[in-house]
């Protein structure tokens, strides 16, 4: 439970569906009930298959190319800093022309629920906590973001464009923070592992 925990909070950090949510009502605008239905669906299943994808497969490659965690640990941590400082010093994440029919799977599936930030995080969690609350840490999140979508007019309206904003940018912070964490360690076990 302690590693479910340890893995859930960074995971809800790096997901970010709060910030995804202006997105996502932006994306869907003028879509009736039931489609958005079939595409919050569709981008669950797809953000999953995704993450859960790259957990399982991730270490393989990387250990076939001769990269270790620790190296992972500096390049993952520098990724999610440039990602977490975008979202704040710019504040949007950028939306693009998309087909109706794949919507839930591009973009929102991924990378707007599964993008960079998550896969780093995966691989990385995987290998300090494990592959089971990892898996079960990211799918717990992956299904917030579907509840919150399902959810997304009322809360648009309680929080404001405003609040969505604010808690995107507390959110992107403490993903610096996470980022910034990682990056250290990483170096640590750099530098102790060449001391030996």
């Amino acid at each position: 439970m302690k590693n479910f925990l340890l893995c859930f909070i960074p995971f809800f950090v790096a997901v970010d569906a709060i910030g995804v949510l202006p997105l996502y009502l932006g994306l869907t605008e003028g879509i009736s009930s039931a489609r958005k239905r079939s595409i919050i669906v569709q981008s669950i299943i797809t953000a999953s298959a995704v993450a859960i994808a790259f957990l399982l497969v991730g270490p393989l490659v990387l250990g076939l190319v001769g990269v270790g965690v620790s190296d992972f640990m500096v390049a993952g941590g520098i990724l999610l800093l440039v990602i977490s400082l975008s979202d704040i010093i710019t504040g949007e994440k950028r939306q693009r022309a998309v087909d109706s029919d794949t919507l839930g799977a591009v973009p929102i599936g991924v990378p707007l629920i599964t993008g960079p930030a998550v896969l780093a995080t995966s691989v990385l969690f995987a290998n300090e906590y494990g592959v089971i609350p990892t898996a079960l840490a990211l799918l717990a999140n992956i299904a917030i973001a579907g509840a919150l979508f399902s959810l997304a007019s009322p809360i648009e309206r309680f929080l404001g464009h405003a609040g969505s904003k604010t808690l995107s940018k507390v959110a992107s912070l403490f993903l610096a923070s996470i980022a910034i964490m990682l990056i250290r360690k990483g170096i640590f076990e750099i530098v102790e592992k060449g001391l030996k």
